[in-house]
């Protein structure tokens, strides 16, 4: 059964991410939905696509499914992570995606939620990025899409603390577009998705892979890109990632030890 529902209404296109009873956790079956229709709206050509939970929900998106998380002496997070291949499906995709958020926001879901081209919130929605309290190492590729999202600092302070940040201080930063209150949030996304449409699909396509390739022209030496997975691996090797994974199936508060 699918886990997510689609539409097309003329050039605009619309994925609801609809798993409640898991919280839209980023399972390989919810992240391959939601992949395979990218490819299909590639195939339609269509202008815009929003991304969405359904209306009134209280978490839009729950992050990384931890049941599938490995069990340490793996790299939890790797190049093939399913994770990271839905982030370069939205970033690859020829056209303007929206997210259109409502509820929290937890852990890989803000980077899929950041990795869209605008987004759009309600003014309840948090942003809140939790590897530290999983005892998990984020890898380079999602560090460097919260560092194109989020000022340095603001990265800084949600990876190390794993507090949430309300919608107003992320549009204050610059991180969302716009809050819009609930009863109208669904109409000025689709408003914009329209402006979006109206204009010419080739030049948007190349000036979103022009923004693409500048944001992720950043230098790494292979020396560099070693010693930092030479650093991930001890934490994935480590006692805390284990702790980390075991105090969520047991539903407990972790004892790290920083070892």
């Amino acid at each position: 059964m699918s886990l997510i529902v689609t539409e097309t209404d003329e050039a605009i296109a619309t994925i609801v991410m609809n798993n409640p009873q898991r919280r839209n956790a980023l399972s390989e079956a919810l992240i391959a939905d939601v992949t395979n229709a990218l490819h299909g709206f590639r195939e339609q050509q269509v202008r815009a696509v929003v991304l969405r939970a359904p209306p009134g929900t209280k978490v839009w998106c729950a992050g990384h499914d931890i049941s599938e998380l490995p069990d340490r002496g793996r790299d939890p997070l790797g190049w093939s992570d399913s994770l990271r291949v839905l982030v370069r499906a939205i970033h690859e995709f020829p056209a303007p995606i929206i997210a259109l958020i409502e509820g929290s926001v937890w852990g890989g879901g803000c980077e899929v939620a950041m990795s869209c081209d605008m987004l759009i919130a309600t003014p309840d929605v948090t942003f809140a990025i939790t590897p530290a309290k999983l005892g998990i190492p984020y890898n380079l590729g999602g560090v460097l899409t919260l560092m194109n999202a989020i000022p340095l600092p603001i990265a800084r302070e949600m990876l190390f603390t794993a507090q949430p940040i309300p919608s107003t201080q992320a549009l204050n930063l610059g991180v969302i577009n716009y809050v819009k209150p609930a009863d109208e949030i669904e109409a000025f996304v689709y408003r914009t998705a329209r402006q979006i449409a109206a204009n010419a699909p080739l030049s948007i396509a190349v000036m979103k892979e022009e923004l693409r390739l500048l944001a992720g022209a950043h230098s790494i030496t292979p020396e560099l890109f070693e010693r930092i997975q030479g650093l991930r691996r001890i934490v994935y090797d480590s006692h805390d990632y284990q702790e980390g994974l075991n105090a969520i199936r047991d539903k407990r508060t972790p004892e790290f030890k920083g070892r």
